[in-house]
């Protein structure tokens, strides 16, 4: 057994637990999940925070919708999907 392995998969999947309960609240952009996440003192870099959106969004546990800015390239809120909603242990 690959101890480190273990453990790395270990915090992908707290931290991916961590990212739907704060999406689970409403749409969210993704650097409010890097504040709230500090609050937590749970620190997460968006270099991480970015491909773990991108991996629950195709495995069908996120949508997205652009959002137009008024300072700078239109921005990307996240949202559960219907179908996690209705199976959600968050509810």
């Amino acid at each position: 057994m690959d101890i480190q392995n273990t453990q790395s998969q270990m915090r992908k999947g707290v931290l991916e637990f961590c990212i739907l309960s704060i999406i689970q609240k409403g749409e969210v952009y993704p650097s409010d999940i890097v504040e709230q996440m500090k609050t937590a003192n749970l620190h997460i870099l968006e270099g991480t925070l970015y491909p773990l959106l991108t991996r629950l969004k195709n495995a069908g546990l996120l949508n997205y919708r652009w959002v137009e800015s008024v300072s700078g390239p239109p921005r990307k809120y996240f949202v559960l999907t219907e179908e996690v909603i209705k199976h959600s242990l968050f509810y």
